[in-house]
């Protein structure tokens, strides 16, 4: 199925219907009293997150989404029916802003959250709402209210904990195809990956946490060039970011701290560039294909050295799978510190989970 994470849709709630006037006229009894009846109200335009949905496709096709009116009143008392209302189901991440404004009104991020997008209108009152001591045949009655009508756009930004970024063939596919279950495509060329894949990472049966995979950036992402700068926004919802670079090289003319050092810089300009607060997150560096460097530790010494680089860093490699487990051990220990601080639990992790067995850990 084609990932779609954002398109614009019409919801138009039904109007109410209109009250009515009349009296109850029978055989002997001529000169009844009002018992005309109040009209239904229109129905409603409600949107629920689905977390059986992972995308906005359905609504690409389907733009205009109309409620059904409430029906009018009628004699002997008769109230109106109310319209029938519509449920949206949408993809958990899912933001809804307003076409016209531009205004943020809805943030799905918990799932069966129910928020409503159009309010239909009150139905009339029928001129049985209108008789008094002093009104015996009232002849008042009013219309329905109309529905409300909106244009709305639609965004989806992906829920995961952790996100990889980097240049393209960096070895983001590779990695997240190593450490979970999803299945990227990988391949030599770049801008392999199309779409955002999330993948779920499991470090022990009761822990776990979501990686997402998104397209490589590139120089002038933040301003429109390339793939990556479509799906920059899938990072906002992020924990920690894991800048990967492919510090391998086959061409001995380049220096290779001097070229690593450039492109994480470049990376680093754009997510200022699009968003200061993402280029603030926690950002670990994550050297990718470490296997192929003759001398990773004065590689990694030397390019922490150049960017005064203070976050962790990590040598791997996401083909053979080297340093990998080590990696998200610490990321999944990140993470549960990170909950407990902010639930006011500890501010340490638990260092008797066997986890963080250093003997479970297959690196060298």
């Amino acid at each position: 199925m084609k990932f779609v994470d954002e398109t614009t849709i019409e919801v138009i709630a039904g109007n109410g219907g209109n009250g009515v006037a009349s009296f109850r006229r029978e055989r002997f009894i001529p000169k009844g009293g009002p018992d005309g009846g109040n009209g239904g109200r229109g129905g409603n335009i409600y949107a629920v997150a689905d977390r059986n949905i992972n995308t906005l496709m359905d609504f690409r096709y389907a733009r205009i989404h109309r409620a059904p009116n409430g029906e009018h009143g009628r004699g002997r008392d008769q109230f109106g029916a109310s319209g029938a209302d519509i449920t949206l189901r949408m993809p958990i991440g899912t933001s809804i802003y307003d076409l016209d404004t531009g205004d943020l009104l809805f943030d799905l991020t918990e799932d069966g959250q129910r928020v409503t997008l159009a309010q239909g209108g009150s139905g009339g009152l029928g001129n049985l709402n209108f008789k008094s001591s002093i009104n015996r045949t009232p002849r008042q009655f009013t219309v329905g209210d109309k529905g409300e009508h909106r244009k709305l756009r639609l965004e989806l930004k992906v829920l995961a904990d952790v996100g990889l970024l980097g240049l393209p063939n960096a070895g983001k596919s590779t990695l997240i195809n190593q450490v979970s279950n999803a299945r990227p495509r990988i391949a030599d060329y770049p801008f392999t990956t199309l779409q955002p894949h999330l993948g779920v990472v499991r470090t022990s049966p009761a822990h776990s946490f979501v990686l997402a995979d998104l397209p490589g950036l590139i120089l002038g992402a933040a301003d429109g060039v390339g793939l990556g700068h479509q799906f920059l926004r899938h990072l906002s919802r992020t924990n920690l970011l894991l800048h990967m670079v492919d510090v391998s090289t086959f061409d001995d003319s380049i220096d290779p701290v001097e070229k690593n050092v450039q492109d994480i810089r470049d990376i680093e300009q754009e997510l200022r560039n699009y968003n200061p607060k993402l280029y603030q997150k926690p950002r670990w560096l994550v050297l990718n294909k470490i296997d192929m460097v003759p001398d990773p530790k004065a590689l990694t010494t030397a390019i922490c050295d150049a960017l005064d680089w203070q976050a962790p860093v990590y040598g791997i490699s996401a083909l053979t799978g080297h340093g990998t487990q080590q990696l998200m051990y610490d990321i999944q220990q990140w993470l549960d510190t990170q909950r407990d601080i902010e639930d006011g639990i500890a501010d340490t992790p638990d260092r008797d989970d066997p986890r963080f067995d250093p003997k479970r850990q297959n690196i060298e």
